[in-house]
């Protein structure tokens, strides 16, 4: 996951910052910037070193992988926090990566000592070079005519390129960030001076964040560049990270119920959580980007792009019942494309918004009508506080599915489909429950400690309510949770697994709180998120990195490699224990399995819908392998008008069919007549 983080520079520096780059036009020289870099350089605070040492003792001894800091360790991490700070290659130099070569097999040594010093003196480096930049762009890039007839391109993705080895090739490529920026405004309608005004209040706002960073920002950046060499999702947290993460869970906070986070100086939707204003809307998805943010209903649009995460969501963020208006670019789309608007009312996500829903649908299969019933799930939620209590009617979603199957079975349904399409997860309590609504009491999930130590997750105390016709629908977002409840589901053979391949995400982590080794007074320390347990299957075979594959394979609009766990750097790898004792329910045959493929097979080559599908997937795959952009008006603009045709066609043809709108559903459900046909009708004959 990409972080983008921009002119962290302590509040004290921050008048005498104006007053230079004002005071600086056109300046050139080592000496100025160096002087600069020297009066507002951050150092670390005392408590950095302890909580340096606390960190590095966590990694190697809480740690799934028990790793010790060793060079490659140090290696991986001097990579990972120099992305952190020029993640797209625009502020260092090749000269200023070769000086750094010198931390390579160091740093593991002194982060076990305490000693941080390097991670301060690379980031006076990249400080140094930014306000360097910023200031030539203010006063220098900004009032460059562009010619947009010129046939040239912007290479908009620089992680594979190398780093500049001179000052003159940072200013070509930055003429051309601006002239990309300036050319998507002169698109929009806006004249020169507005294109100018808007960029300028962009990069100013760049300066404004000076005054916001504190030696914390940086400890914390380099921190999570070591976390991030053991796996992405163990973390560090820093005082104000660590409030705002517990606030989060508490979901005491009002907005619009969306995670974001950075890349490649865009805020982008990580997550949309169930019940929030985004996924009420639909008009959110994940990867979509946000581009500006305007409040109430005539509030003027902020340009956010470039802004760090926190101000952004503080921008989105407010008061319950209040509006607000973002503009989006949506995912998959290239950056050149028009964005929309998007319109949300602010309010707190409840537990019962988060709940499970049904509904049923009626699918036509030669001169029988079958009844479908559908359960979507979007996270696996339980009232933990409630149930401590001895609150009966606790809420939880094995408590929800089974009265909602049980009005379902009321309404005369002929199959049942379980919808995990989007459920990142959440308890595994009920994830297991749940498995029990549909099985015997028996195990569910290994799970497996650093010390090799391997438990077992299983059903007990838990009745059996269902055992007709049974499917589990899942795409690339649904992943924890949502994996072991499809991976038991398939193993047991009680029932389909259909959609895209899942996540990935095979591992549990554990929160670690700075405060029980460090005493700070009234003030937080932070804390930790390490990753401590995996997850494997009763099979033998962990969900971690591969995912659950589904039994009919749906064609996905993202690959493995572009968003996956497997698409993380250093994420722990897939690998296999032995299995538990288990007996299969053979609900779901081999032949079954062979059957309903080649009919689907048949489905994808003749369905108009998925043929229709498939062109769009392939089309916005070229479009995301796309590096180069057109910086030419006139290629721009038709790019533009095509990427506008497809999407109003893509919309009439679903007003005009509105099963199209989720043709993964409408296709599960018919997949299950099939099913129906194949295992109990034609068994029964």
């Amino acid at each position: 996951m990409k972080k983008a983080l921009f002119l962290i520079i302590p509040l004290a520096a921050a008048t005498w910052i104006w007053s230079w780059v004002g005071s600086n036009k056109h300046t050139t020289g080592e000496p100025t910037y160096q002087a600069l870099a020297d009066t507002i350089r951050l150092k670390p605070e005392p408590i950095h070193y302890r909580k340096a040492q606390l960190v590095a003792t966590l990694l190697q001894q809480m740690h799934y992988n028990q790793a010790k800091l060793d060079d490659r360790i140090s290696e991986e991490a001097l990579k990972l926090y120099l992305q952190s700070l020029d993640n797209n290659k625009l502020y260092f130099l090749a000269s200023d990566i070769a000086s750094f070569s010198k931390y390579t097999h160091s740093l593991d040594n002194q982060l076990a000592m305490g000693e941080i010093a390097p991670a301060f003196e690379i980031y006076a480096v990249y400080q140094n070079r930014l306000l360097a930049r910023i200031n030539k762009i203010l006063n220098e890039t900004l009032l460059t005519t562009h010619d947009y007839t010129l046939d040239e391109t912007y290479l908009y993705d620089r992680d594979d390129a190398p780093w500049a080895a001179t000052q003159a090739e940072l200013d070509e490529e930055w003429r051309k960030v601006i002239k990309n920026q300036a050319l998507s405004l002169h698109l929009t309608g806006k004249s020169q001076e507005e294109i100018v005004e808007t960029l300028r209040g962009r990069y100013e706002r760049f300066l404004k964040n000076v005054e916001k960073t504190t030696s914390e920002d940086v400890f914390e950046l380099y921190m999570n560049a070591f976390s991030g060499a053991y796996d992405p999702h163990s973390n560090y947290f820093s005082p104000i990270s660590s409030d705002n993460f517990m606030m989060d869970m508490r979901k005491s906070l009002e907005g619009i119920g969306a995670v974001l986070r950075s890349e490649n100086d865009y805020t982008v939707i990580q997550e949309v959580r169930p019940g929030g204003p985004a996924f009420k809307s639909n008009e959110l998805k994940q990867g979509d980007r946000i581009l500006a943010v305007a409040q109430d209903e005539t509030g003027e649009y902020v340009d956010v792009i470039g802004w760090r995460i926190d101000e952004v969501v503080q921008k989105i963020r407010g008061p319950k019942g209040s509006t607000v208006r973002l503009q989006v670019l949506p995912a998959g789309l290239a950056i050149t494309a028009k964005p929309k608007e998007v319109r949300l009312i602010r309010d707190k996500i409840t537990l019962e918004e988060q709940s499970a829903q049904k509904k049923i649908l009626t699918i036509q299969e030669g001169k029988k009508t079958y009844r479908i019933g559908v359960i979507e799930v979007p996270s696996f939620y339980l009232d933990a506080d409630a149930m401590a209590k001895g609150d009966r009617n606790y809420k939880s979603t094995s408590r929800d599915v089974a009265r909602l199957v049980q009005e379902l079975q009321a309404e005369q349904i002929d199959g049942l489909l379980i919808d995990l399409r989007n459920n990142g997860g959440g308890s595994l309590k009920e994830a297991i429950d749940l498995t029990g609504l549909f099985v015997d009491d028996k195990p569910v999930v290994q799970i497996r400690d650093a010390n090799g130590d391997v438990s077992l997750g299983q059903t007990r105390n838990i009745t059996k309510i269902y055992d007709g016709p049974l499917g589990v629908i899942v795409n690339r977002f649904s992943a924890s949770a949502s994996e072991i409840f499809a991976a038991a589901i398939q193993d047991y053979k009680r029932g389909l697994v259909i959609g895209e391949e899942t996540f990935g995400k095979g591992t549990v982590q554990s929160m670690v709180d700075f405060g029980r080794y460090i005493n700070t007074g009234d003030k937080h320390p932070g804390h930790m998120n390490l990753t401590i347990s995996k997850f494997y299957r009763i099979t033998g075979s962990s969900t971690q990195n591969k995912g659950v594959t589904p039994d009919i394979l749906f064609p996905s609009p993202y690959s493995r490699d572009e968003l996956s766990e497997a698409a993380a750097p250093n994420a722990l790898p897939w690998d296999e224990i032995s299995p538990t004792n288990y007996k299969s329910a053979n609900i779901v045959s081999a032949d079954d399995l062979k059957q309903l493929r080649l009919l689907f097979e048949q489905k994808l080559k003749t369905d108009d819908d998925f043929m229709l599908l498939i062109k769009d997937i392939e089309e916005q795959q070229k479009l995301r392998e796309r590096k180069l952009i057109s910086l030419q008006e006139a290629a721009r603009r038709l790019e533009t008008e095509e990427q506008e045709q497809k999407l109003e066609a893509r919309k009439k043809l679903e007003a005009a069919d509105s099963n199209n709108k989720d043709l993964m559903l409408k296709s599960a459900a018919e997949i299950m007549t099939g099913f129906i046909e194949l295992r109990y009708v034609a068994k029964r004959k």
